[in-house]
């Protein structure tokens, strides 16, 4: 009876210490994104791991994944759902399967400028958006900015006209292929890995996207113009798998959220400084031509895309519409 009883003991004091073992390793977080290091999303991340790694030291583990380098932008929401990744900062067009509202982001035309974008992200109803979708297992963290999109071609593109034809690469989203319609453009899904080379061959003659993204990914040397609309926003939200986040420590927890919320507010003041940085980039490479429209030109876009509002009026919600418009008035 007692060699029974010692080795019961035995055994449970190995599992007691196996436990604490296991109870000590820390929380690896994987964090994958499809940019380039250097862009706002990518210095977010970096900055991520770096807060967390120091503030939570043998708690919290990050590794951070660019460029696709674990998943591509069309295999990261399920690699999260799956539990395969922690942390994504997918663009804003990517949640149109999971709620009809974010398509508000895809609208062209709606924010003036990014002041405008944060009042309304910062707004009652622009933070009710990061929880839409919690019954989906995806839990909204913060808004990261990328920045205003800008028209890039082989052709001078100048008035809504010049698009008719043209072969735009657009994200999957049904606001965004609209919006090329509306103009009589045709819209092609791709991935952001593969725009380059659609470029360079030819698949598609032109994009939509923020100066740093152009840049970044070298777009500009297989684009002839930037035609700069300011015409619609490239956003990411930072996304968790819900179970997740819930089932972290509350103290783990509790500082990953400070530390979103400093990471978010250093991410959203560089993004403008990126963008104006690679625009000038863009210049000095003599590749690329930009072109800078009248107010009179980019009333002509936005009466030409404004229908499109109307469009998806029912899926977003017109009192939504209502409140992101009225954060250009304030």
């Amino acid at each position: 009876m007692f060699k029974l009883t010692a080795k019961a003991l035995t055994c449970a004091l190995s599992l007691l210490v196996a436990g604490m073992a296991q109870a000590a390793d820390p929380i690896t977080i994987k964090f994958s994104h499809v940019v380039a290091e250097h862009t706002p999303k990518g210095q977010g991340a970096l900055l991520f791991k770096k807060l967390a790694e120091e503030r939570l030291p043998g708690k919290v583990k990050v590794e951070v994944y660019p460029n696709s380098s674990l998943f591509g932008d069309g295999k990261e929401m399920e690699a999260l759902l799956l539990g395969d990744v922690q942390l994504i900062a997918p663009s804003l067009a990517k949640f149109e399967h999971y709620t009809k509202q974010i398509q508000i982001f895809d609208l062209p035309f709606l924010f003036n400028d990014m002041a405008a974008v944060d009042r309304f992200q910062l707004s009652p109803e622009g933070q009710s958006l990061l929880k839409s979708m919690e019954s989906k297992n995806i839990t909204g963290l913060a808004y990261w900015h990328n920045g205003l999109k800008q028209l890039s071609a082989n052709k001078p593109i100048r008035e809504p006209k010049d698009a008719r034809g043209q072969k735009f690469r657009v994200q999957a989203s049904a606001v965004l292929e609209e919006q090329f319609k509306a103009v009589r453009a045709n819209p092609r899904k791709m991935s952001f890995a593969e725009v380059y080379q659609g470029l360079q061959t030819g698949v598609v003659n032109g994009a939509e996207n923020p100066y740093s993204n152009i840049y970044s990914q070298k777009m500009h040397e297989v684009q002839k113009y930037i035609t700069e609309t300011n015409h619609g926003l490239l956003d990411y939200m930072l996304i968790t798998n819900t179970k997740f986040w819930e089932g972290l420590p509350e103290d783990v927890r509790t500082e990953l959220d400070k530390i979103i919320v400093e990471v978010t507010a250093e991410v959203n003041k560089q993004a403008d400084d990126l963008n104006q940085g690679d625009k000038q980039r863009i210049l000095e490479a003599k590749t690329t031509e930009i072109i800078e429209l009248t107010p009179e030109e980019r009333s002509k876009w936005r009466d030409a895309m404004k229908p499109v509002w109307k469009k998806f009026e029912g899926e977003i919600g017109a009192d939504l519409i209502k409140a992101a418009d009225a954060a250009n008035q304030q």
